[in-house]
């Protein structure tokens, strides 16, 4: 934003959000009104809808002067959730740090089919669910709060997300059902036989990797993401053990990229354990999330 004294003391609330949307927007940033709105709404210690009660509010140098830093690392696409440390998932605000993946509306419908699967299907109103590849913890978080007599293992190699996902599940109440537990893929289910696997693994194949947008590839964890030549290396292994977890009846759950469709099924039709499988939808119509039941 221009930094000329004189100008910069009539600058509002209502005009900082007017210039820095076309700023951010010149630079190629996605949604840059949401992202003005957040980075505004977090200097001023306001909700967005916040912002325009008091639209005509003028901004102090020292919230000018913070904003400003913001805006600047917001439009070298540094992920704006990050700065402002928290993101938006099914209606609710998780923690986020550049430790674990910035939630995405693909993973709402993980999470919308087994809180609808639990709700209908007789013997899951009050299911252990297993969420490995936890991260934040908002699948395993969401699904606490939305499933009430549920019970949550969610696992991670990450120390760090593990940390975060304690926090998470302490912010919305849930601490005494969902339990962190540190180690690779199942290795902490031993001796568990969970209703639900649910998983969002890194999946991104090496191919797909260089294609990343630079909010991506050079600030998320790479580890989050990256799946191997194909993206399947954790999705193999997900498909092929989680039999040997889930309770029966159960089902696995896992995000997965929409080209990923036709290897993942023949997956599931090779596995010896696995039926019933599908695809599910994201909010964009793309197929993002596969099921399948325990035989």
């Amino acid at each position: 934003m221009p930094t000329d004294t004189k100008q910069s003391e009539t600058w509002t609330t209502r005009s900082l959000i007017a210039w820095t949307t076309r700023y951010l927007a010149s630079k190629h940033v996605d949604t840059p009104r949401l992202a003005t709105e957040m980075l505004l709404s977090h200097v001023l210690g306001v909700t967005r809808l916040g912002l325009y009660m008091d639209a005509d509010r003028p901004a102090t140098e020292l919230e000018r002067a913070a904003f400003r830093e913001l805006v600047e690392r917001a439009a070298g696409h540094e992920p704006v959730d990050y700065l402002v440390g928290q993101a938006p998932f099914f209606s609710m605000m998780f923690r986020v740090t550049p430790a674990v993946l910035v939630p995405r509306p693909s993973t709402e419908a993980l999470v919308e089919h087994v809180i609808q699967h639990a709700r209908r299907t007789p013997g899951f109103s009050a299911p252990l669910i297993a969420d490995v590849c936890t991260g934040s913890g908002v699948v395993g978080v969401t699904l606490a709060k939305h499933i009430p007599n549920s019970r949550v293992i969610a696992t991670d190699i990450s120390q760090e997300a593990l940390e975060l996902a304690r926090a998470n599940a302490q912010d919305h109440r849930v601490g005494d059902r969902v339990e962190c537990r540190l180690g690779d893929l199942f290795e902490p289910l031993a001796g568990e036989r969970p209703h639900y696997i649910v998983s969002n693994p890194p999946y991104i194949s090496d191919a797909a990797w260089d294609k990343l947008p630079r909010n991506v590839k050079h600030y998320e964890p790479a580890a989050a993401l990256r799946g191997g030549l194909d993206g399947l290396k954790y999705i193999r292994t997900l498909i092929d053990q989680a039999p040997a977890y889930l309770q029966t009846p159960g089902q696995l759950v896992i995000e997965i990229d929409s080209d990923q469709t036709q290897a993942v099924e023949r997956l599931v039709k090779h596995s010896a354990g696995l039926t019933h499988e599908h695809i599910l939808a994201d909010h964009e119509g793309l197929p993002r999330v596969l099921v399948a039941d325990k035989c």
